[in-house]
């Protein structure tokens, strides 16, 4: 008795289709395309090995379509969030520059207690 390669046998075939990762579906479904590009194809294993190919197809064009649509809810979201800081940092920004808003330098927001003058800059 010889024993049969790994990739004649159906690997996996027991498993269910959705319990596979995205990346052992992958590398079953090449192994059941190997499968069919031989020249001696096991009549015995054809359609057993056809449906799972389908059912693995299905599942991964399903998870595609499914991570699709959240990157397509989720771009938008961190691009507004990416805008939303940037104004944020540059609004800080123009408030730094300006003082505190009242034309009062930005020593005044230190304490007397600290020991700070008029002329004295906050480290930040």
């Amino acid at each position: 008795m010889s024993a049969e390669p790994r990739h004649d046998r159906a690997s996996g075939d027991d498993e269910p289709v959705e319990e596979l990762s995205y990346m052992a579906a992958s590398r079953e479904l090449d192994g059941i395309v190997e499968f069919f590009e031989k020249s001696e194809v096991d009549v015995d294993q054809l359609v057993t090995r056809l449906e799972r190919a389908t059912a693995i197809v299905d599942e991964l064009d399903r998870r595609i379509r499914r991570t699709r649509t959240q990157v397509e809810e989720l771009v938008p979201k961190l691009e507004a969030a990416g805008r939303t800081a940037a104004a944020q940092d540059t609004t800080a920004g123009d408030d730094v520059r300006a003082g505190s808003g009242d034309g009062q330098s930005a020593s005044r927001l230190a304490s007397p207690e600290e020991g700070t003058t008029d002329g004295e800059t906050l480290p930040f």
